[in-house]
């Protein structure tokens, strides 16, 4: 294998592998396919396919998705390559920093580096500046807390010495992975703290936010000092919702649609998606109101690999198999769900927060055949907590539930009412309402194509699927055996 890189004009690298492992097409080239234009990639487990049902192809140099609209080189694509399922990897960007000593568009120090202020001055300096750009995939959110909060902020402890102490006074830094542009048809929430939000419960809904957070992208990541038109931001939101990413080919199970199996971005283009459909938390789909369970919820969420449950025993049909049995525990297994700020607090009622309701994975993951929540439904499972210092016993490293956050800023917040105090390093959706109860809180995105876009979590503190599982394995007190943590990476890496 060998990786071809080229340029499109537009300060990108798309690097892909040039080897024919599909029939259909080569990794990394747009064809025309059944289901509109076709873009197929290699990646760790196998190979992953995007297609635009729209009528574009998936390198549509011509959309303003991948048009400079701003004044320092990044455009919409910088950040959501098709080569890494409309996302960006460590990976990926360290190829573009060696290629381009660290001047590729997405290297800037309004948002990309650690620290505004850092030394940019010579490639060494530029390498330490962007680091955590390099070694999680992570864009610095400027952010701050709002006047009329519940909470105020206490102390900041920032490896990199900006948050907090900055002319803005308390402008948090917040390190987060770009969310894939890609099976937007799905959502329900924009951002992982959900800020673009602004409209719920319909198609034209999302269309709104979507055509809103493309001007506030190139506005900001961009830098643009004027809004974009609407043509401009409605072109750009045609091109991203005829996009859908799954993987297409598994080195273990094989091809994902064989035998019956319903994988890759075909088979999801044909679903369809109701905002607040499968909620299990019976939340009215268009207010903010809910009861807290919804008599109609089904935990079988994924039903993907359903035909491969009577596969005759081979060595193909055995890695299909521990596919259907990582999708099963998926979809079924029983989770002691405790102390998760958003279903404990909100629904277990006054008191409850350390008494457990089970559940599975669905329950936060319940839209169907995409994973995400069908709602907005923001949830603190404890992503954003600080790393356990060496004198408790931990690494100042790891978080006591294995992530690795010892490289984030750190900050202590108190309620201003109550003077409770919570320690975190990203307060999430809390910086958006002012609510103390959503500090720590996130959206779950969508699970599909997965394999192709690590590491995991707002702030990419998992770097493998396999980190991923153990992380729910130790929040939950699960006790998974190594076989089922397999499985469930089999299924996760199938999606």
């Amino acid at each position: 294998m060998h990786y071809v890189s080229r340029q499109l004009g537009i300060g990108l690298t798309l690097a892909v592998v040039g080897v024919a492992l599909l029939t259909s097409s080569v990794g990394g080239q747009d064809d025309q396919g059944p289901r509109g234009r076709v873009f197929d990639v290699i990646n760790g487990s196998g190979a992953a396919r995007t297609i635009n049902v729209a009528g574009f192809p998936v390198v549509a140099t011509a959309n303003a998705f991948f048009q400079d609209l701003g004044v320092n080189g990044r455009r919409c694509v910088t950040c959501h390559e098709p080569t890494t399922n409309m996302t960006v990897t460590p990976e990926s960007l360290r190829v573009r920093f060696e290629i381009t000593r660290g001047a590729d568009p997405i290297f800037r120090t309004n948002d990309g580096s650690n620290s505004p202020l850092a030394d940019t001055s010579t490639v060494r300096a530029r390498r330490e500046a962007y680091s955590m750009l390099l070694t999680k995939g992570v864009i610095r959110i400027g952010l701050s807390v709002p006047a009329t909060a519940e909470f105020e902020l206490l102390s900041v402890d920032d490896p990199y010495g900006y948050a907090g102490h900055n002319a803005n006074g308390n402008e948090l830094s917040l390190f987060r992975r770009p969310l894939p542009a890609t099976n937007l048809g799905f959502l329900s929430t924009v951002m992982w703290d959900g800020r673009e939000t602004l409209e719920k419960g319909s198609p034209s809904a999302i269309h709104f936010d979507l055509a809103d957070q493309s001007n506030s992208a190139t506005q900001g990541h961009a830098q643009r000092p004027t809004p974009i038109d609407q043509d401009t931001r409605d072109r750009i939101v045609a091109y991203e919702m005829g996009l859908y990413t799954a993987q297409i080919f598994d080195r273990a199970a094989g091809d994902l649609s064989a035998a019956g199996a319903q994988g890759g971005p075909e088979a999801l283009s044909d679903r369809t998606f109701t905002f607040g459909e499968n909620d299990p938390l019976g939340c009215d789909p268009t207010a903010t109101t809910c009861t807290g369970s919804n008599p109609n919820f089904s935990p079988i969420v994924f039903t993907e690999y359903a035909a491969w449950s009577h596969l005759r025993p081979d060595s193909r049909n055995a890695a299909r198999a521990a596919v259907v049995r990582g999708q099963e525990l998926f979809n079924t297994l029983a989770i002691p769900i405790v102390a998760v700020s958003g279903i404990n607090d909100d629904f277990g009622g006054s008191g409850q927060f350390n008494v457990p309701i089970v559940g599975t994975c669905t329950t936060c993951h319940d839209a169907p055949h995409a994973g995400d929540h069908s709602v907005p439904a923001p949830l603190d499972i404890g992503i954003a907590e600080p790393p356990v210092p060496l004198g408790q016993g931990g690494d100042g490293v790891h978080s006591r539930f294995g992530l690795v956050v010892g490289d984030m800023p750190v900050y202590t917040f108190r309620n201003k009412t109550s003077g409770e105090i919570k320690i975190v390093t990203d307060p999430g959706r809390a910086l958006i309402t002012g609510r103390w109860k959503d500090v720590g809180r996130f959206k779950g995105p969508i699970l599909r194509g997965l394999a192709g876009r690590a590491p995991y979590f707002h702030n990419g503190s998992a770097a493998s699927l396999r980190d991923v599982v153990d992380f729910y394995d130790t929040r939950f007190a699960l006790n998974l055996t190594d076989g089922q943590k397999t499985d469930l990476v089999a299924f996760l890496r199938s999606l």
